[in-house]
């Protein structure tokens, strides 16, 4: 990996600068508690697009006669039944219980074996049921609150320059995906808008030959211009991909699935087992998004009302948990396991009634499956109340247990060790500003492997900073050497320059109090910075990235 110098560290500025795990080993060369090796770790997204039926994917067992009520013709044969629903876990109280599609039996492997965990009675609030809006919401992490339905930019993004800003010009891309030609909003960031390389129907062993072969030789003269500029950026542009093409190939090329396990050829299966094999081959990528749809299943959605372990839902089900749970055994068995947890997420649930078309229409809640050998097995939540589902709110169930912004939150604090910070540069409600560091999934990571919140907790209160003013505007950005700021007819005073966890760097002062002011910016290391520019009409924040 290449590695860049940093500026020297002062009284006033943080170790949270630093990449995370030397955060952790100061914290460790001090004698405080012993700080795990976060730098391996690793998140695999698998988005269901589509909206999955959660009540036929689980089924509460001690509401089945209601259940079988609002699903006369397409309700699953109950346990113990031919074809029947599979016990989660009969060790549960029976409120409790719940039973597995007959499709999931890949599911129930993962769980008997400690690596799976159900999140119940999943969504966000005033849920909307556009499937674009709703999947842009929860790429955003937003909700469907006025303050929180127009986010610009992905979460995902937002944690890996914030987390991993130190990372911008490594040699691997922070993220990747894989099984769709569309660039998720997910990946996009408040500063660096390209945090993921689409990977999607490329031969990844010789992915590098390919991008290599695409560009003629760059131009001799480049001028010294606001063209010559473009021209330099594509240029800068064209070379980091080769560089992560070269990457992806290596590591393809380098890595292995475990000979004892067999993928089903099916898409989603082929995109895991290539995850896999990337992982195994020393990829340092961070996030990974698959992707798998078809859950859309207004109609047809089960064979007939006597085969409803058969039909459609039951193939996308049986197609998803055979690839996770041979993308699970294939990482453990390369002693890979612990460095990953793997999400499956859908953009919302289906109503509990059934439709006249053997399917089910747009719904609000669903449960969700979080993977891995890290993961404490078991339930989060209790089973959903099926009594809500009336004709009146149009046989809705509508009781969120769980913002799905808890889950991904509680994944980025307890186990990958973000700061409160850096947690709510990724997640906030501005409804209720607040973010979600004190309110996480309580045993969701087992102790072993959640980092201690003395790696990571600072005596600063958490910080919002999406918001930007118009009235300032910074260039170029990102940016080498120096940058330009303008606030017109607005004269600008200062401006303070901060680590992306709010540490103080450095001030500059405008000596003539001007609406334009440059400032030099050689002197920073790489990464992602918050500007505090203060001028006549208050004081406004900005971020910058710096590259070399």
């Amino acid at each position: 990996m290449k590695r860049r110098s940093f500026i020297q560290l002062t009284a006033s500025a943080s170790a949270l600068s630093l990449l995370p795990t030397e955060v952790f080993a100061l914290f460790k060369s001090a004698g405080m508690t012993t700080c795990p090796d976060v730098n391996a770790k690793k998140i695999v997204l698998i988005q269901l697009s589509g909206a999955n039926d959660g009540l036929n994917t689980i089924v509460p067992l001690n509401q089945y006669d209601a259940y079988a009520a609002l699903r006369p013709n397409i309700k699953l044969n109950n346990v113990g039944a031919s074809n029947g629903i599979i016990n989660l876990d009969s060790t549960l109280p029976i409120a409790n219980q719940v039973g597995l599609h007959p499709s999931l039996s890949g599911f129930k492997n993962l769980y008997d074996s400690g690596f799976m965990r159900v999140i119940q009675g999943v969504g966000y609030p005033s849920q909307d049921k556009s499937h674009f809006k709703s999947t842009d919401l929860w790429l955003t992490g937003g909700d469907g609150t006025q303050a929180n339905n127009a986010l610009d930019s992905g979460w995902v993004g937002r944690f890996l320059e914030s987390y991993y800003s130190n990372f911008l010009t490594a040699n691997f891309p922070l993220g990747i995906q894989l099984g769709s030609s569309d660039n998720s909003l997910g990946f996009h960031g408040e500063v660096e808008h390209g945090m993921s390389m689409n990977i999607n129907g490329q031969d990844p062993s010789g992915f590098y030959s390919i991008v290599n072969g695409l560009g003629g030789a760059p131009p001799t003269n480049i001028p010294n211009s606001e063209y010559g500029d473009l021209i330099q950026f594509i240029l800068n542009s064209d070379s980091e991909t080769n560089v992560y093409a070269q990457s992806i190939s290596t590591a393809f090329n380098s890595g292995t699935n475990s000979s004892a396990v067999t993928y089903p050829n099916t898409s989603l299966s082929n995109q895991l087992k290539s995850v896999a094999r990337f992982i195994s081959g020393g990829l340092e990528t961070k996030v990974y998004l698959v992707k798998i749809g078809g859950f859309d299943t207004h109609d047809a959605q089960v064979a007939s009302n006597e085969s409803t372990h058969l039909g459609s839902h039951a193939d996308l089900l049986t197609q998803v948990s055979e690839a996770v749970k041979c993308f699970i055994t294939d990482l453990n068995n390369q002693n890979l396991g612990d460095d990953v947890i793997a999400v499956p997420f859908s953009e919302f649930g289906r109503k509990a009634g059934e439709n006249g078309n053997l399917g089910t229409d747009h719904g609000e809640i669903a449960p969700m499956f979080v993977f891995g050998k890290s993961i404490n097995p078991g339930i989060s939540g209790t089973n959903i109340n099926l009594s809500e589902a009336v004709i009146t709110n149009n046989y809705q169930v509508q009781t969120v247990q769980h913002d799905y912004r808890r889950v991904f939150g509680t994944i980025l604090q307890d186990w990958f060790g973000t700061s409160n910070q850096t947690l709510d540069l990724s997640f906030y409600n501005h409804t209720q500003n607040t973010g979600f560091a004190n309110n996480k999934i309580s045993n969701l990571i087992k102790a072993e492997y959640t980092v201690p919140s003395s790696c990571y907790t600072d005596n600063l209160l958490s910080v919002n900073d999406f918001t930007n003013s118009n009235d300032i505007i910074i260039y170029p950005n990102p940016t080498v050497e120096s940058i330009m700021i303008n606030s017109t007819n607005n004269p600008i005073y200062s401006v303070s320059v901060f680590s992306i966890d709010g540490k103080f760097i450095a001030i500059f002062k405008n000596p003539i109090t001007s609406d334009n002011y440059s400032i030099n910016v050689q002197n920073l290391a790489v990464g992602i910075y918050s500007l505090k520019v203060e001028t006549n009409n208050g004081s406004f924040i900005k971020k910058i990235i710096v590259r070399r």
